[in-house]
């Protein structure tokens, strides 16, 4: 500026042209160098020269769907509040929105999804089209008038009456917003109603001024934004201004705010300035509307668009005219307001026309304005739209003005302009007298009705002429007036009076087959007769209901003469009660009738009821009449029926409860008792249920007695199953019965006894029953067969042996059945075993080191295939079985002791028979015993299927007994048992070592001291050891010398020799027939031992059968001495510990059977805790039959108690520590 370069520290560089100044070289002189931009003034008056910008919204350059710009507008508001969204609370909002209104320094840019046309994007009410079905209740809002679609069109707005579709007014606006967007202070286009609705989101909050405060509203902003107006007259029509409502309600502007909420509707009024902003996220659509009322405010908005020189929407002057050319289709209200304003703006273009005329203005010529595009016929002074007139001129085509601007169209001469108009003055007038003709049409209309209603003329009008009034209003579509109100409830109270009278007249004509609830009462008739009378129209119903109530009188009269003259006869009564019946209307007097009928009716009930010849009624029929007598009218006569029905009812109830007591009583009353109570009850007249249930259980109870005399007085005993059915029903019967007690004590003793056989042949837990015993298996000669039913009985899904011997139910009961059964049974038996056997035999060998698995393989009862060593053969049916899996006999275990002790080498007479438990079923009690059941049997006044079975089977054993004893005595076979005797002799006697200790307890020899030849020494020399000298206190019975003894038999294994009898094949055969049957009988007999040791002495040794008993019996023993040595442990702790074993308590939770008392019990309680503290540990594979600790059975099935003889038992019994007492038996030469 001063052209000078030093002072380069006081040089300012201007920001806009890069000059350099010298700070005091400027005006006024700075005295530092400012911060921030600076500007120099050249180029400050630069940029105050420029044309002003206009203000407003920039438009958005992203596109966003529903979804992403909610999901931006959430994030936007959470992020800049810190908090989720809908925490925010709506006064933050507010004062965040406008301290950023009102700073200059902080910008923040939101964005506005505003003015979104619907028509395009689709509006969020349902809307009536072919795009999509709506449902029921979608149609129901499709159509309703809170629907922003449809409340522009509605026929009470003006809008529907403008054809083009005027995007935002007659089509809505959608509008989605996020926080702080916001909509500026403004009014509607042509200052409309406005209604918004909010879908959903968050709240928008709104402030508004009303009409009244408008142009205070503009008068304040212009001055304190003097600038902004001045470029912009029209500013507030931008939507670009936002000032704070304090500040406007301090310069005295009323501001009103509220907050919307989804689902809320927001109205605003004509020309109420009104602005906001959102909350948040939210959708709303907007839309425009007229009433009636508006037409004047939108008059004026015209002429304020003038001033301003703003575009119009559309045309005021076109939509009155259109609406005044159909004054039919206008609403009432409508009209009338259409009326005025056509009136004012008919006088307005009177007066304008007229000062054209007097410009000089002749020429004219029609235009169809509503034809011409809007930019083609607006004033080009104002910009208001024309139609009903406008100034052209024919040199200047391009422009035209309204008549209020009539000098500003051009230069031109005045000759050469003309007037374009749309209606003539004429045709104005006519229109506006349609209006006025329609707006008073509603007046003629009224004084018509008033003067039908009150009737002032004198003359009532018909229910046709009524109706046309009504008729008229609907199609001239009259508002819901007070009058038309009155005049619809005059013709629906007529109306109804018609159909009231025609009703009672029909019912009269119908009589009794009316419908019924169509009766009325006197008082009602009377009524109704008044009200037809006092309604403003002519009906000529009203004299037939006139004609109903003086019949209605006259019956009235008569009834009352007969009541009067009571008592009168029932049939007179029930003809007058059926007279007013008729009459359709209901008199006090029938009333009293029908009391007075009903009371002679209830009597000829109860004497009827109480008739003697009459059939007894029950108990419910008395309290019933009683009942109904407490209805009817009182009189001496039903008194006294009453208190006789209430005499014999309560003497009936009092015998009901005599008999139901004889019924539930737990003392039963015998048949005499009962037969006195029924007989007495007989003489009353009434049905007793409890009496004749007592007399059905009396002749049941004569029946039962009948039917014991009669199986009592049989030729045979009765059977159980027969006694037992009849104690069942004899205990049912609520009657005492002496024969009841005698027969429960026969069923009693005959239980006892099949419990006591049941014991006696049945194992532990046997699958069998006492009959499938006791009966021959018809099936043996199927091994398959055989023992699938044997798994069947394992899981209780077999079929018993009695179905299998073809024996029904009823077979059972005669003896003669059940024998020939029972022998058919044997044969079948033999026949089986015989086939099995054979069978059995063919298949291989599982001692055999080539054997393999094939379809003829044994299978044990285990489901495996016995293979190796410990596999036992069974000497019935010849089939193979796993040692372990089955119960194996013992070694040296003889039926019965005997004083001459069996040498260790009389091999033959070794207990090494093996039966399986398919062919075993039972324990096969000694014949004694079994005798003696069957003498117990024979006291019995009751027939068994067991009892018949035990018997056939005793009978077969007798036989084969018979039989086997006949064989034994033969020659042949007495010489071989007597050099069998002379071979055991001989044994007996040779010379004895000096005998070593025993046991104090053992008073028996020892039998292995009794030897022969070389094996002497070798045996002394086993039983000679240290360990056979050991005190009773150091070695118990049973464990060190059965060891010895079971080591000793291992050891004569090698110096068994045989056979020691030759047996030709003649008498071998039928000895074995004979072994073979004797083993199919479920009895132990001596001869059966016999024949075994005989056939065995005539056979080489069984040595492989005879190692496997012997390994079999060692594990066993290594597992009991275990379980001993654990037991002992046990009894020690417990004797530690000190009674514990007495708490009341412990004593109660154990099991029954573990609180038994005697020492079983306590064993096999503590066997039972020993396995479970070990887990089976130390013990053998287990032994189905022969591990039991309280009850053991020998290969004779003889049921033995642990420790029953232990001390009393010769040394070689320890080789059995689990048999400690051997069955009784004598030898060969005694059996015989």
């Amino acid at each position: 500026m001063c052209s000078r370069g030093d002072e380069d520290d006081k040089l300012l560089l201007c920001d806009g042209c890069d000059d350099n100044y010298h700070i005091f070289c400027l005006l006024p002189p700075l005295p530092e160098i400012p911060k921030g931009v600076w500007r120099c003034p050249k180029c400050v008056m630069a940029e105050c020269k420029r044309p002003p910008e206009a203000f407003g919204f920039e438009q958005a350059t992203r596109e966003y769907t529903l979804q992403s710009f909610g999901e931006m507008a959430d994030s936007f508001k959470a992020d800049y509040f810190n908090m989720p969204v809908h925490m925010v609370p709506t006064e933050l909002v507010e004062k965040e929105f406008w301290r950023l209104v009102n700073s200059i320094e902080e910008d923040v840019t939101v964005e506005y999804g505003a003015d979104i046309h619907s028509k395009e994007f689709g509006s969020g009410f349902p809307v009536s089209d072919s795009k999509r079905h709506l449902t029921p209740e979608e149609e129901e809002y499709a159509t309703s008038g809170w629907n922003l679609n449809v409340m522009p069109v509605l026929e009470q707005s003006v809008l529907c009456h403008i054809n083009a579709d005027i995007s935002g007014m007659k089509v809505p606006w959608l509008y989605v917003g996020m926080v702080f967007s916001a909509f500026c202070w403004h009014i509607e286009d042509h200052w409309s109603y406005s209604i918004n609705y909010l879908h959903w989101g968050e709240p928008k909050t709104w402030y508004g001024v009303p009409s009244l405060a408008a142009e205070h509203l503009e008068e304040v902003m212009k001055k304190l934004t003097p600038e902004l107006f001045d470029s912009q007259p029209d500013l507030l029509h931008q939507l670009v201004t936002l000032m704070n409502p304090n500040t406007l309600m301090s310069h005295g502007v009323p501001v009103v705010r509220t907050n919307q909420c989804a689902g809320e509707f927001v109205i605003t009024f004509p020309r109420a300035y009104h602005s906001g902003f959102n909350q948040g996220y939210n959708f709303a659509e907007a839309v425009n509307f007229c009433t009636a009322d508006w037409l004047p405010a939108g008059r004026q908005c015209i002429e304020h668009y003038r001033r301003l020189r703003r575009y119009c929407v559309f045309s005021h002057e076109e939509l009155i005219c259109k609406m005044a050319a159909c004054p039919e289709k206008l609403d009432l209200n409508l009209a009338a307001a259409v009326h005025k304003e056509m009136f004012i703006m008919v006088q307005e273009e009177r007066r304008l026309r007229k000062a054209l005329l007097e410009k000089g203005i002749t020429e004219a010529e029609r235009e169809a304005f509503e034809l011409l595009p809007d930019d083609e016929r607006q004033c080009i002074k104002c910009k208001t739209t024309c139609f009903l007139s406008a100034l052209a001129c024919y040199d200047c085509p391009d422009g035209l003005v309204c008549l209020s601007h009539i000098n500003d169209l051009c230069k031109c001469s005045s000759s050469r302009q003309y007037l374009r108009y749309r209606y003539t003055l004429d045709e104005l007038p006519a229109m506006l007298h349609k209006l006025k003709v329609r707006a008073e049409s509603f007046d003629t209309w009224a004084n018509k009705v008033r003067v039908a209603l009150e009737v002032e003329d004198g003359r009532k009008r018909s229910l046709e002429e009524l109706r046309a009034l009504e008729s008229e209003a609907r199609e001239r579509r009259f508002p819901n007036s007070e009058l038309l109100q009155r005049l619809k409830n005059c013709l629906s109270e007529a109306e109804a009076c018609v159909s009231r009278a025609l009703g009672l007249v029909s019912g009269q004509e119908a009589g009794p087959h009316r419908v019924a609830g169509l009766q009325m009462t006197l008082a009602e008739l009377r009524a109704f007769l008044d009200q037809m009378n006092n309604l403003p129209c002519a009906m000529h119903q009203i004299g037939d209901v006139k004609g109903i109530l003086e019949q209605v009188e006259a019956y009235q009269a008569e009834a009352r003469e007969a009541l009067a003259s009571l008592p009168s006869s029932p049939a007179l009564l029930q003809s007058l009660l059926e007279k007013g019946r008729q009459l359709g209307v209901e008199v006090p007097e029938a009333q009293q009738l029908q009391r007075q009928v009903e009371q002679a009716q209830w009597l000829d009930e109860v004497k009827r009821t109480l008739a003697p010849s009459a059939r007894r009624g029950t108990l419910a029929v008395m309290r019933g009449l009683l009942v109904a007598g407490a209805s009817v009218a009182p009189s001496p006569a039903v008194d006294k029926a009453q208190a006789e029905l209430q005499e014999l009812l309560t003497i009936a109830e009092r015998w009901e409860e005599k008999a139901h007591l004889c019924l539930e009583a737990r003392q039963k009353h015998p048949p005499a008792t009962l037969e006195a109570i029924i007989r007495e009850a007989e003489n009353i007249p009434v049905h007793l249920p409890n009496i004749q249930a007592l007399k059905e259980a009396l002749a049941k109870a004569r029946a039962w007695i009948a039917d014991v005399d009669e199986i009592q007085n049989g030729d045979h005993y009765p059977c159980l199953d027969d006694l037992e059915g009849l104690v069942a029903v004899g205990r049912d019967l609520p009657v005492g019965l002496e024969e009841l007690r005698q027969l429960e004590l026969q069923v009693l003793t005959a239980h006892s006894w099949r419990e006591k056989a049941s014991k006696t042949f049945l194992k532990k837990n046997s699958c069998y029953t006492l009959l499938e015993v006791l009966c021959p298996c018809a099936d043996a000669g199927s091994d398959s067969t055989k023992r699938s039913r044997w798994m069947e009985k394992e899981l209780g899904l077999y079929k018993s042996d009695t179905e299998l011997l073809g024996l029904s139910a009823q077979d059972l009961r005669d003896p003669g059945s059940v024998i020939v059964a029972f022998k058919e049974g044997e044969q079948k038996e033999k026949e089986g075993i015989l086939q099995l056997r054979r069978t059995n035999s063919a298949k291989p060998s599982p001692l055999a080191s080539s054997t393999t698995a094939s379809s003829a393989t044994s299978i044990c009862v285990c489901g495996q295939v016995p293979a190796g060593v410990g596999a036992l053969q069974c000497d019935l049916c010849q089939d193979w079985f796993h040692g372990r899996c089955v119960s194996v006999p013992r070694l040296l275990s003889y039926p019965k002791p005997s004083p001459i002790s069996s040498p260790p080498l009389a091999w033959w007479e070794w207990d090494t028979k093996f039966l399986c438990p398919l062919c075993m079923r039972s324990r096969r009690p000694r014949l004694e015993t079994i005798l003696a059941l069957l003498v117990a049997l024979q006291r019995l006044p009751v027939r068994l299927p067991e009892g018949e079975a035990l018997q056939c089977l005793t009978e077969r054993a007798i036989s084969w007994q018979g039989r086997a004893r006949q064989a034994l005595a033969s020659e042949d076979v007495t010489a071989l048992l007597g050099r069998l005797a002379e071979l055991r002799q001989r044994l007996q006697a040779e010379p004895k070592p000096e005998e070593p200790p025993t046991y104090p307890s053992t008073p028996a020899p020892d039998p292995l001291r009794e030897g022969s030849g070389k094996d002497m020494p070798k045996v002394l020399g086993l039983l000679e050891n240290g360990d056979s000298v050991t005190s009773p206190e150091k070695v118990a019975p049973g464990e060190g010398s059965g060891k010895r003894d079971l080591e000793l038999l291992s050891s004569l294994l090698p110096q068994l020799t045989g056979p020691v009898l030759e047996l030709p094949e003649a008498t071998r055969a039928p000895l074995e027939e004979l072994m073979m049957e004797g083993d199919l009988l479920e009895v132990t007999l001596d001869e059966n031992h016999s024949i075994w040791q005989l056939l065995q002495a005539g056979q080489p040794p069984d040595l492989e059968r005879i190692h496997t008993l012997l390994e079999l019996e060692k594990a066993e023993r290594h597992g009991s001495r275990a379980r001993g040595r654990a037991l002992e442990r046990r009894r020690r702790r417990k004797v530690d510990r000190g009674g514990e074993g007495d708490d009341p308590a412990r004593e109660e939770l154990e099991p029954k059977r573990v609180r038994s008392s005697g020492p079983e019990a306590e064993e096999a309680q503590e066997e039972e805790e020993l396995e479970e503290e070990t887990g089976g540990e130390g013990a053998p594979q287990p032994l189905p039959t022969t591990d039991s600790p309280s009850i053991q059975e020998n290969q004779n099935g003889l049921e033995l108690e642990p420790g029953a003889g232990s001390g009393s038992l010769a040394p070689f019994s320890t080789l059995n520590p689990r048999l400690h007492m051997p069955c009784p038996q004598q030898p060969p030469q005694q059996q015989l």
